[in-house]
Formats: C-alpha cells, structure tokens, sequence
C-alpha cells in the first residue's frame, strides 16, 4: 500500500486526483498505475485499469491469476469489472469511496452469479488515502482560478468595485440609448410593450 500512496501523491502533483495502484504476484510488482485520466483524455484511465494493463503486458497473459491488486481508494464498478475479467486472487484497498465504490455490490444480485470471484479486504491504511484526497480536493477549492471571473479593481485600472460584488463576474455593459426598464435594470421586453401601449414583437394588434 506504501507503493500505492506514492503512485497517488505523484497523481495529484499531475493534477489528478490521487489514487495508486499496484498490481503483486509471487511477491514482486507486476504493475503500477496512477491516475491519469485528464492527461490522457482517457475516462477509463483509472490507477487501477492503468496497473492492471500493464501487469497483463509484463506477465503476457491477460488472466493475472494468483495477483493481488494494492489501490488507494475504493475501487468503481469499471475497476472491479476488469479486475472479474483479470481473475485477480485479491483486491485491497484503503478510503473507502461511498458515491461510486462497488465493492459491496459483488455479491449482491447479479453481481452474485459472476463466474470468477475473489478476496477483498478494506480500510489499510484508509486514513493515509482519506488525508491525501481531502488535502488535493481542499487545495483546488482554493485555486484563484477556479472562482468566478471577478470585476476589475481600482488596481487593475478600473472603478472599486462596490461592497458585495467582489469575486462575482462583470456584468456586460448596456448597449447606448438602452432603457433598464425591468427588475434590478434588466431589459424586459413584456413590461417595455405594456408601458409603450405597443404590440409584443411577431404579433399583430387586435382589430378594434
């Protein structure tokens, strides 16, 4: 699990979120995998999928019988559906994943009549891998540009900005000669038709 924190924190230093894996048979890694679907454009480019293919390359067979699979976090329905595939012997894992993790599925319903089952064991090191998500996830809430576009300053050689609209996007300026006749100075053209006596727009007047 150690190989598999490390393979996650070089992930979030990519900007990924950070899950390790490592994929072990006859107590040597046969592969490692880190997430990596944002740099790849890969939706499938989990750390788990990434280790797997790579231990089915080295061992050149698609079937890693007798392996155990090291990950981070919970693995998804996807993983675990390769990892079935793969005839795995074990999976373990560390934070458990409460949206998306599909471990309890496996035995569950269909899931039940697979015809490869296989070991698995949750929780080690969990607070590591749990610490590790919520620091990556508590430092991109936090990222200047992940907020919205904010009104130009007095120091970027624009008006102050006025009490209550700092970090809010600029609003687009009024065309010239544009009335603010509807709420809080937006153009409506319902109450600008009903004030002017005029018919609405692609609408005939009613004959007297």
């Amino acid at each position: 699990m150690g190989a598999a924190l490390s393979l996650a924190r070089a992930a979030g230093k990519r900007g990924e979120v950070p899950v390790g894996a490592v994929v072990v048979a006859g107590g040597r890694v046969t592969g490692r995998g880190g997430n990596r679907p944002i740099g790849s454009c890969d939706p499938t480019a989990h750390a788990e999928m990434i280790a797997l293919r790579r231990a089915a390359r080295r061992t050149r067979n698609y079937r890693l019988d007798g392996s155990t699979v090291y990950v981070t976090l919970e693995p998804c329905l996807m993983c675990l559906g390769a990892m079935v595939h793969a005839r795995i012997a074990r999976l373990v894992y560390g934070a458990a994943d409460p949206k998306v993790g599909a471990t309890a599925r496996l035995g569950r319903g269909r899931a039940g009549r697979l015809n490869h089952r296989f070991a698995v064991q949750g929780g080690v090191r969990a607070g590591e891998c749990a610490a590790l998500l919520r620091d990556f996830f508590r430092a991109r809430r936090q990222e200047p540009g992940r907020m919205l576009e904010r009104a130009p300053s007095a120091g970027d050689g624009g008006p102050p900005a006025s009490p209550g609209t700092a970090g809010t996007a600029p609003r687009s300026p009024a065309r010239p000669g544009a009335r603010a006749c509807g709420p809080r100075g937006r153009h409506t053209r319902r109450r600008c038709a009903a004030r002017a006596g005029s018919p609405r727009r692609g609408r005939l007047p009613r004959p007297r």
